[in-house]
This record gives structure tokens, sequence and C-alpha cells, in this order.
């Protein structure tokens, strides 16, 4: 009700009349030239932000070998979209209606199984793509992505996506060979529960998951997982998981805690996983 009484009691500025100004504003233009008021840049900062993300983005694998102008064309039919802490990007049995592309954050991917178990088929970290596109993969979703921590998203409504992808064929190749890295590394996942024991197993899927979601703190390697999502990106139990990071922890190779893992030495880790 105030603020509606402010401005009925303002008066109208009759037609072609200049507006009274207050005294701050009179102050202000007495410090510019000719009296001028100061210019306003209006959404400076938000065209600073999109040319700042649209140069970060196109080194993203997905834009390999894009000209700077067509990386552009392609960003700008995209939205920036935040995910929280175990928001979905999408579940398992939806129709894929977006294309996703991580720049920020992590999502997890998963799937489950005949008795409820839920089971990590991989991570994603910034430049990944979230699950696919429509082109490259089927109408529905075979997995779920969530956030695992704060993340943010450039999002394509699939039919744009799947226009660039025929307008621009490079861009159709860029998908193709990562989804091609993806099946390289289920497939070396598969052998490694196929054929190794347990602690070299993990040992590999830490040293894989610095690259992928890893954050540089204090001098070391932080992974933001528990141990019960380490279990079961290994197919292992946690209790066997528990076991080894703790014996490694007494031997300086990584710290814990309740959702972390530090690397501490990661030559150490290297030989572990390649001396069993």
């Amino acid at each position: 009700m105030h603020s509606l009484a402010k401005f009925r009691d303002t008066p109208r500025q009759k037609p072609g009349c200049a507006t009274a100004l207050g005294p701050k504003m009179r102050a202000e233009q007495a410090h510019q030239p000719n009296g001028h008021a100061p210019a306003v840049r209006v959404g400076a900062h938000r065209l600073d932000h999109a040319t700042a993300l649209s140069q970060r983005v196109a080194q993203f694998p997905l834009f390999s070998g894009i000209s700077p102008a067509d990386c552009r064309t392609i960003i700008s039919a995209a939205h920036e979209k935040e995910f929280h802490p175990r928001q979905s990007f999408f579940l398992e049995g939806q129709p894929v209606r977006q294309t996703l592309l991580l720049i920020s954050g992590c999502a997890k991917i998963t799937q489950l199984g005949q008795n409820g178990t839920e089971v990590i088929l991989r991570l994603h970290g910034p430049s990944d793509i979230v699950g696919g596109c429509k082109s490259c993969s089927p109408a529905t979703h075979h997995s779920t992505a969530r956030a695992l921590q704060l993340s943010t998203a450039l999002v394509w409504e699939a039919a744009v996506f799947e226009a660039f992808t025929l307008r621009f064929p490079i861009l159709r190749c860029n998908i193709g060979r990562i989804l091609g890295r993806r099946l390289l590394e289920m497939e070396e996942r598969f052998r490694e529960i196929s054929t190794e024991k347990v602690a070299p197993r993990l040992g590999r899927t830490i040293i894989r998951l610095l690259t992928q979601v890893g954050q540089r703190v204090n001098g070391s390697v932080e992974i933001n997982l528990s141990r019960e999502e380490l279990a079961q990106l290994t197919g292992t139990t946690l209790f066997t998981v528990s076991r080894l990071l703790s014996a490694w922890e007494r031997q300086g190779i990584v710290s814990t805690r309740r959702r972390a893992v530090m690397i501490s030495n990661h030559q150490a880790l290297l030989e572990l996983s390649d001396s069993e």
C-alpha cells in the first residue's frame, strides 16, 4: 500500500517538460561535461559473460575444429541452466527432449538393477555432454542423470541441436568421437571387473576420476564422492572400498572425509594400480 501511495503522490510530468532532478542527480550532472547525465551501459555485464562463456566453451571437445563464428552461432541457440545437488537432468524412461553440455559441476549417470540397486555407469564433469543427443541415442533415456554438486549446463532443444548437426557435419563427427571414448572406457571397466582384483580396479577408477571431476584443493586433488558411490563405480562393496581407502590413508596415498577422497600421492596411486 505504501508503494502504491508513493506512485500516486508523484506529480505527473507534463508533455514537453523535463523531469525534475533530485539533489543527487543534479550533483552528478554538475560533474559531467555539458551537464549530461552519466551514460548507463545496459546489459554490459550480460554481454561480457556471454562473450567469456563462448570463448570458454569453444575449447570443449564438442566444438573441436569448429570456427569461432560457427561456435557462437551454436552456443547462442542454447540457454544456461543451473542444477542443484541431487536435481535431475533427466530420468530413465523419459523421452529425449534436450541436449545438455555441462560447463561446471558434476553429474552422475545411473541405472537401477532388477532388485532396485543403483549402479553408477559413469560421471560427467565440465565439457561433457550429459546423456547424448537425439540423433545419436534412442528416443528415450536409458539412464538417469543427477547433479552431484551445484552444476551449470548449456541446454538446447533436441530438434534445434539436431538441425545444427546437419548444418555442421564436424559437430556430428565430434559427438561420434565423444561417444566412442565413452564406449572404450566402458569396455576397459568391464575388463577390469571381470579380470582384476578390487585394489587395482579402485585405483584405476580414482585415477580416471582425477581428470573427469577432480578439483585441486590445498595442493591435493579432491574427488567429491562418497565411499558408497566409489563402490558402485567399481562393482564392489562399501566394506571393501572402506577397507582399501583406510589402508591407503595410513600409507599417505589418500586422505578421506565423509563425501570426498583427496589424493596426496598420485605416483604411489599409479604404482599401486599396476602392482597387482
